[in-house]
């Protein structure tokens, strides 16, 4: 597949990332990103230098663990508080498992309460899943050991359980590939492909069922202005927060 005009085909695949964030991101009014998550990050921070370039709606961003990029003084109490009072329009998660129907599992995998492996906790990621609109399931690793059929333990469920809910997920993105999910159908379906895989790729990758077009497109690569922005204003800011992630983006510029 070809780039399209104005595309920037030398980005890492982690601006490719960043970018796709951040056009996920469009016409939200607050996003929040919870701790040790440096490429939600990144997107957001584009999404709001963009929009505040295009002279578009500002952009509220709270990253959790930054002084400079975050209003909250309570940490993941008044994020709780926020997203009650409907305040927060997007947010990220993602688990060691993430399955067809959008269930993730932050607890271990194996069988519960004796998981062989064990994983960090839910600390509030069901309540937040209720609540947030958008909900960006977010995961660089993209195998079967990741995207199982059926989780282990639901730590926060995709779909419904008969309690009334005003969030849920809304994408997937991996380091391979973009899915939209339905949740009146509780289906995943294939938006996008990364340059590098195939759709071959993302099938034998993936441990759950999914819709796909024939020809699935190729996820689009930032154009030049993006990129710049990108490279220049954004991984500055990043750098407060996430000082050896922003390291990690210019060595891979220089490579």
């Amino acid at each position: 597949m070809s780039a399209s005009p104005g595309a920037a085909p030398d980005c890492s695949t982690r601006e490719l990332l960043i970018a796709t964030i951040a056009g996920l991101l469009d016409g939200v009014r607050h996003v929040a990103v919870g701790a040790d998550l440096p490429i939600p990050a990144a997107g957001a921070l584009l999404r709001r230098a963009r929009n505040e370039m295009s002279g578009r709606e500002a952009v509220r961003v709270s990253i959790l663990g930054s002084q400079e990029h975050n209003f909250f003084t309570n940490g993941g109490a008044e994020v709780f508080d926020c997203a009650a009072q409907g305040r927060i329009d997007a947010f990220f998660l993602g688990g060691g498992q993430i399955d067809g129907e959008a269930n993730i599992n932050l607890v271990g995998a194996g069988g519960y309460p004796a998981s062989e492996v064990r994983w960090p906790g839910c600390f509030g990621s069901a309540f937040l899943y209720f609540l947030v609109p958008r909900v960006i399931l977010f995961r660089e690793e993209h195998s079967r050991r990741v995207l199982v059929d059926k989780v282990d333990y639901i730590s926060a469920p995709g779909t419904g359980t008969g309690v009334a809910r005003t969030g849920g997920p809304y994408a997937l993105l991996t380091g391979m590939a973009l899915f939209c999910f339905d949740p009146a159908r509780k289906r995943f379906a294939l938006r996008s492909v990364h340059r590098g895989a195939t759709a071959a790729d993302i099938r034998a990758n993936t441990g759950f069922d999914y819709d796909a077009p024939a020809d699935p497109p190729q996820t689009k690569a930032p154009d030049q202005t993006t990129l710049a922005m990108l490279r220049g204003r954004v991984t500055q800011e990043l750098a407060e927060t996430y000082p050896q992630f922003a390291e990690l983006l210019r060595r891979e510029r220089a490579a």
